[in-house]
């Protein structure tokens, strides 16, 4: 499910079991994260399906990337390896107006 930079907040801010993945290249992540994000960069493959798999299913994700694209793409994935609760962040980090920290 796509969400807007607002919804999105107030979601992980709200949710229980709320968990945000943050599915871009280290290059990219060291221009800052989103407080407790977990890396899993989509571009490694079954590198990054290996690291799904390992998550609680049960929980909720709150996923998102540089503008929204791969995101998306990895909410997907999610939702077939059996993820019930995915979140893509629409516009993705470039239009993050939170908090972020260097990692």
């Amino acid at each position: 499910m796509n969400l807007s930079q607002s919804d999105w907040a107030k979601k992980v801010e709200t949710e229980k079991d709320a968990l945000i993945l943050d599915v871009r290249t280290q290059e990219e992540c060291n221009d800052g994260i989103i407080q407790n994000a977990i890396l899993n960069d989509i571009y490694n493959g079954k590198e990054f399906i290996n690291k799904l798999e390992q998550l609680d299913k049960s929980k909720k994700y709150f996923v998102y990337c540089k503008v929204g694209g791969r995101s998306s793409q990895a909410c997907d994935i999610m939702e077939q390896l059996g993820f019930e609760n995915v979140y893509n962040l629409e516009g993705g980090f470039m239009n993050w107006k939170g908090e972020i920290v260097l990692p």
